[in-house]
Formats: structure tokens, C-alpha cells, sequence
């Protein structure tokens, strides 16, 4: 569903600031000068998507989580930090969750998945009675939210 919101700038002039948003896909926003090019841009991506037409949804969908994560630690996180350590400890957190969701599709990968695998990771014993702590889990989902960061930013995935 789109929804239309007139705005005014700085030099009073209006503006139309069109959301797309429907149940599944990432919500879509842009900026017209004219209402008519608003409404037709609602149309027209509403009606990509569904068909599996939008750029971003289908890039999305030709690749995994697997390919982010190698990409991200080859080109991003030797630039990151200088910190060796850093380096490998990050790099292990994201090959946990390459061994867990690597084989997912970008565009299957979604919040309720990456809250169960989160809750899996909370309760996993890495020693015997000792959990990581919560500390350590944001850490890992920080790693991950980065990769998704730059993916989304940088690559168009």
C-alpha cells in the first residue's frame, strides 16, 4: 500500500514524499516535485514488486548470506579496524552465522529468522554451564547488522 504525504521545503514549495510499503518487502520511499509523477512512481513500484520486478527485492534474491559474509570480510573488514584481534573475533562471529543462515537467499532472511537464530545463540553452552553473554550476542548481531549496513548502501544487495 503507497501513501502520499505532502510536505513543504525550506522555500515553501510542496513536495511528495511517496511510501510503498507491503507486508514481506522493505519499504520503499521517494521524493517528487509533482503529485501526478508521485502517484504513477507508487504505481509502478507497487506493481514491480508484486511481480518480483524491483531491482533491490530481485538482487536480493540471486544471492546468500553466505556470499555477503565473504564479500564483507574480504573487501570491509580488513579496512575496519587496524586491531588484528578485532579482525579475527568479528570474522568468527560472522562465520557463525554463515554456518547457521549461510544457504538463505538475502531476501528470505528475515527478522523472525534472525530472532530465532539469536535465541539459539543466547542458549547455547559454549562450555559446560557457561551461555555466552549478553553482551557478547549483541556483538554478533552488530557484526551482522554492519554487513547488512554496507550491503544495502555500498553493493544494492
Amino acid at each position: 500500500m503507497a501513501t502520499i504525504e505532502e510536505r513543504m521545503d525550506s522555500d515553501g514549495k510542496a513536495n511528495y514524499r511517496v511510501k510503498v510499503r507491503l507486508k514481506g518487502y522493505p519499504q520503499q520511499t521517494a521524493t517528487f516535485t509533482r503529485k501526478t509523477d508521485a502517484k504513477n512512481w507508487a504505481q509502478d513500484t507497487e506493481s514491480a514488486i508484486r511481480d518480483g520486478r524491483h531491482f533491490k527485492y530481485s538482487e536480493a534474491k540471486k544471492h546468500t548470506l553466505a556470499e555477503l559474509i565473504d564479500r564483507y570480510k574480504r573487501d570491509i573488514l580488513p579496512t575496519k579496524t587496524n586491531n588484528k584481534k578485532t579482525q579475527k573475533v568479528q570474522g568468527q562471529q560472522l562465520d557463525w552465522w554463515k554456518a547457521e543462515l549461510g544457504d538463505y537467499a538475502l531476501a528470505d532472511v528475515t527478522p523472525a529468522l534472525l530472532a530465532e537464530y539469536r535465541d539459539k545463540l543466547t542458549s547455547t553452552e559454549i562450555r559446560p554451564n557457561t551461555k555466552r553473554s549478553p553482551s557478547t550476542i549483541t556483538r554478533y548481531m552488530a557484526a551482522l547488522s554492519h554487513a547488512f549496513t554496507i550491503a544495502v548502501k555500498e553493493w544494492d544487495s
